[in-house]
């Protein structure tokens, strides 16, 4: 397998952590790009995996920054790049009623701006080396109504939509595009309230496999379509949801 990077963002903890995690065990060099600069949480990490992550400190809503890590980090290795997961985002809830507009403004700039813009910035990349696969995460609120969430809902629904026009747009440059869309996945960051409590409670009477998913099961669909024969499936948006989305 020929060294290719691949970019991450928000790579430090919970789904990116486990993503650059399985690209970094399936050969791939892998860009973490996170404001925090940390190395991905993963534990019981081979050396040879782990020298294959390259953190990076980084704000994906500071476009400049965003554009000299995956430039410094295609000087650096010298090898092409294969691709981009767009995984950095935010969560917030609040009452619609009296919801700021700036903060709804905030999420739409995290989860659908910033992301929109790592797309433009990954473009040459990819066209330079004949093509390539971007990886947006959104969600499956994004086919949602789901009170006190009218932000998040709204801003992964953008994402979806940006998939779909630039599968379209860029095909001719031999970029695929596709949304990974995640239900409830329970990571490092919220486990203990998935597995007790109230939502515990709820998960187990609305998804039908009664258990939340698992950062793993997002992170290997994610890697498994940067393999070969893979190219002809992009802007579509693929739930991982245990099905609670479809069930009656």
């Amino acid at each position: 397998m020929k060294r290719e990077l691949i970019y991450v963002t928000g790579a430090s903890r919970g789904i990116g952590a486990v993503i650059a995690y399985e690209l970094a065990n399936r050969g791939f060099e892998v860009g973490c790009l996170s404001r925090s600069g940390d190395k991905p949480h993963v534990d019981n990490v081979s050396d040879e995996i782990a020298a294959r992550w390259h953190p990076v400190r980084c704000d994906v809503m500071d476009g400049e920054a965003l554009k000299e890590a995956m430039t410094t980090l295609r000087q650096k290795l010298g090898v092409p790049v294969r691709g981009l997961v767009n995984n950095a985002g935010l969560h917030t809830e609040a009452p619609t009623i009296d919801l700021p507009m700036d903060e709804f403004r905030k999420l739409m700039d995290i989860n659908a701006v910033a992301l929109l813009r790592a797309c433009q910035l990954v473009h040459p990349f990819l066209t330079e080396n004949g093509g390539g696969l971007i990886v947006n995460i959104g969600s499956f609120y994004d086919k949602m109504g789901v009170k006190r969430n009218v932000s998040y809902c709204a801003s992964k629904a953008a994402v979806g939509a940006i998939t779909r026009c630039l599968a379209v747009e860029w095909a001719r440059d031999g970029i695929q595009v596709i949304d990974v869309a995640p239900g409830y996945i329970a990571t490092d960051l919220n486990r203990e309230a998935m597995e007790s409590g109230p939502l515990r409670a709820y998960l187990e009477k609305r998804i039908p496999r009664k258990n939340p998913g698992d950062a793993k099961d997002v992170a290997v669909l994610v890697t498994s379509l940067f393999q070969e024969g893979m190219g002809f499936l992009s802007g579509e948006t693929i739930y991982v949801d245990g099905a609670q989305s479809v069930a009656l």
